[in-house]
């Protein structure tokens, strides 16, 4: 995982909110697809630091999150 404080300055990336995510704003991250790369931000603060995981590692803690009873 890396940190990228100006990941969306460029404005190339198409960012993307959960299924399950309200309308009312709240407490979200937001997903977007990269070269390589899974950049995940928070909603209420999209100018600041964006992490940065590798499209593997991304994949194994979605899995993860999907079996994993709550």
């Amino acid at each position: 995982m890396s940190t990228d404080q100006h990941a969306d300055q460029s404005g190339d990336l198409s960012w993307f909110k959960s299924s399950y995510s309200g309308t009312s704003g709240g407490d979200c991250v937001e997903v977007a697809i990269a070269a390589g790369t899974v950049r995940v931000r928070d909603s209420k603060a999209t100018a600041q630091a964006v992490l940065a995981f590798p499209r593997e590692q991304w994949a194994a803690f979605t899995a993860y999150a999907r079996e994993t009873a709550v």
